[in-house]
């Protein structure tokens, strides 16, 4: 199985409609595929959400929410005989609905405005050699400590002795390749909606 096939079954897998035959040739693809699993994973993690919030009971709309609400909706022409402020009062589920959409189309435009320059932090980064977005950690070079790369792809040949934390990018970690500490894989954007959405619906958030 190459990676485009796999890529176009793995929300089949999600689902449960795949073949056993071909869950089991998708789960050995990941299996050998680190990029083809990072993206996996994040899928997971955003159906995960999805699933969390489809199903999330609104008890009431409180009359500061019902007002938040009208302002963030755009103009609309009312019905003398179906009041706006009535029809979002008797439809509380549609109306936070919209309310989340609204909520995250503006959490992913202010994402899409922000800087995506390279950044790499570590130490005796001349063991490292950068093309483009692509840091390349060379087999028989070492990085004395954590490697994070930022808005990158960080492709691993030799050796790290700490972390590798990426964010917002991808990694590559060769068969040559030996890392000390733990592999981690940062998605700035899935986070920050699942900060909205957990302090949407009153939800825990971190500090």
């Amino acid at each position: 199985m190459d990676c485009k096939q796999a890529v176009s079954f793995m929300h089949d897998y999600l689902d449960g409609d795949l073949s056993e035959q071909d869950k089991h040739e998708l789960e050995q693809h990941l299996l050998d595929c680190p990029e083809c699993r990072m993206r996996f994973k994040e899928l997971e993690r955003t159906d995960a959400m999805l699933y969390g919030t489809r199903y999330h009971q609104v008890p009431c709309v409180s009359d500061e929410l019902t007002f938040r609400i009208m302002n963030a909706l755009p103009p609309h022409k009312r019905q003398p005989a179906v009041p706006m402020l009535t029809w979002v009062k008797r439809h509380p589920a549609v109306t936070a609905a919209a309310f989340f959409l609204i909520v995250i189309c503006s959490s992913m435009a202010s994402f899409s405005s922000t800087d995506h320059q390279l950044v790499v932090k570590g130490s005796n980064l001349d063991q490292v050699v950068i093309q483009g977005d692509t840091v390349i950690v060379p087999e028989g070079k070492s990085i004395a400590g954590d490697l994070t790369v930022q808005n990158g792809e960080a492709r691993v040949y030799g050796d790290v002795e700490g972390n590798l934390t990426v964010i917002d990018g991808s990694y590559y970690q060769a068969s040559t390749a030996h890392i000390a500490g733990q592999v981690k894989s940062i998605d700035q954007t899935l986070d920050w909606i699942w900060y909205k959405v957990t302090d949407l619906f009153g939800g825990p958030s971190s500090p």
